[in-house]
Order: structure tokens, then C-alpha cells, then sequence
């Protein structure tokens, strides 16, 4: 047996070290003097400045992201065509009275006509956005588009 394999009954009580070179000393952990030393302290969050900059920095406001110009109303030909007889004239106005679209705050809204669907009446088109696929097929059905 030697020494220092001998193992004491009760372990050695761990005192709280105190100044420079224990855990807890001295600042307990709080760092240096100032601000963040005292109780209660709290530092103002970095990150907010920079949120608060962000509207000024785009210089848009608060919707600045919001596009102004309105969207038009997209309808496809299979909609037309079950609605419209052959020899009508479709336009916003007309989609209106057929109760296809609703106008916005009093307003005639624009129309986008898609290519979706088949066409088989001849129609006059008049004011209304066409895509190209649409125009053709309602020109294939003996239709006519006037923009």
C-alpha cells in the first residue's frame, strides 16, 4: 500500500475561490466595471438600428414593396366559349353584363384572355389583353381580335 492510493472517507469540502485566479471571484463573472457589471443592466439590441434604417435606406415607406400598377383579370377561352354565342362582341364591359368578371371599386378592370381551352364560335375581341396561343386560336375559329 502507498500513499497515494489511499482514499479519504469524506472528501475535502471545495471552497469558493475568491479573487484573480478562482471561478467566482473578484467581478463574479460579470466582466469589467460599467454597464454590463451592474444589475438589471441591459444593452440596447444592435440589430433593431439597423431594421429601424431599413424603410429610409429603400425609400418606399411602409407598402414600397407593393407594385402600383393593377393586375389584370385572367380568363380563359373555354370560359368565353360556354358563356358568349357565335357573332358576339366580348369586351370588359360584356363580361360584365354576363357576370364573368366584377368591376373594382367602380371601375372596368383590364382582361388578360389565356389560351386555355377551345374555342369553337366565331367572336369579335376587342378591348381586351390577348396572348399570342389565344389570338390564334380564336382567328382559327373565324374570330377576330381588335386591340
Amino acid at each position: 500500500m502507498q500513499i497515494n492510493n489511499l482514499i479519504p472517507k469524506t472528501k475535502n469540502k471545495k471552497t469558493m475561490t475568491v479573487g484573480r485566479g478562482g471561478k467566482r471571484g473578484k467581478t463574479a463573472g460579470r466582466g469589467g466595471k460599467g454597464q454590463t457589471a451592474r444589475a438589471g443592466h441591459k444593452k440596447r439590441p444592435e440589430l433593431r438600428d439597423f431594421i429601424k434604417r431599413i424603410p429610409k435606406l429603400r425609400g418606399r415607406g411602409v407598402n414600397g414593396l407593393r407594385t402600383i400598377e393593377t393586375k389584370p383579370i385572367v380568363l380563359n377561352l373555354k370560359d368565353i366559349d360556354t358563356v358568349f354565342k357565335a357573332g358576339d362582341i366580348v369586351n370588359p364591359a360584356s363580361l360584365i353584363e354576363k357576370k364573368i368578371i366584377t368591376t373594382a371599386d367602380g371601375r372596368i378592370p383590364s382582361v388578360k384572355i389565356l389560351s386555355v381551352g377551345e374555342i369553337t364560335k366565331k367572336i369579335t375581341l376587342t378591348g381586351c389583353n390577348v396572348s399570342l396561343q389565344a389570338k390564334a386560336k380564336i382567328e382559327k375559329a373565324g374570330g377576330l381580335v381588335q386591340e
